[in-house]
C-alpha cells in the first residue's frame, strides 16, 4: 500500500513523544523522505503530515500561482514557513514541537487519520467532531446526488 488510510490513536509519552503508526512509517519508508513534513493545516485545527507525496502536492500548488503575487506568498508562508521536518527516532516516534501542538490544541494523546497522500494528526476530541461533520456533509452530498443509484437497478439489485 502506497496510500496512508485508516486512523490510530496513540498516547504521548513522558517526554511529548508519539509513536507513528507502523502503516504509516512503512509508507513513508517507501516514499524515501527522510523524517516527517507537518505544517499546521489550512482549514482545520489538525496538522498535516507527509513526505514527498505531501511535498509534491503543496509544489504543484504553489507553482500555480502567478509569481511575485500576494497569493503565492501567503501560501507559501502558510505551508513552508510554519512547516517543520521532524526526525524520526529508530523506534518510530517523533516529538510534535510546541507550536504544532498549540495549533492542534493537542495535549497527551493524538488520532492519525489517513488521507491518501498525508495524513492529519489531530487531537482526538477533536477529530470525532471533524468525523460527524463529514459524515454529516457526505450523506447531504449523497442525498444531493440522488443518493448514489444507478440507473435500472433496484437500491443496487438486479431482478433476473
Amino acid at each position: 500500500m502506497d496510500r496512508f488510510v485508516s486512523h490510530f490513536t496513540a498516547r504521548l509519552d513522558a517526554k511529548g513523544r508519539v509513536s507513528i503508526p507502523a502503516a504509516f512509517r512503512a509508507v513513508l519508508a517507501r516514499d524515501g523522505y527522510e523524517g516527517l513534513f507537518l505544517h499546521p493545516s489550512l482549514d482545520s485545527r489538525a496538522l498535516d503530515a507527509g513526505g514527498n507525496g505531501l511535498l509534491k502536492e503543496i509544489d504543484g500548488l504553489i507553482a500555480n500561482l502567478a509569481p511575485f503575487s500576494d497569493e503565492k506568498d501567503h501560501f507559501s508562508t502558510a505551508l513552508y514557513g510554519l512547516s517543520e521536518v521532524l526526525k524520526v527516532d529508530p523506534e518510530g516516534r517523533v516529538q510534535l514541537t510546541e507550536s504544532l501542538k498549540s495549533h492542534a490544541k493537542i495535549a497527551d494523546a493524538v488520532s492519525f487519520v489517513g488521507l491518501g497522500h498525508k495524513f492529519r494528526i489531530w487531537e482526538p476530541e477533536s477529530f470525532r467532531a471533524h468525523l460527524e461533520d463529514a459524515r454529516r456533509r457526505v450523506k447531504d452530498l449523497k442525498a444531493e446526488l440522488g443518493g448514489g443509484h444507478r440507473p435500472g437497478s433496484e437500491q443496487g439489485v438486479r431482478e433476473r
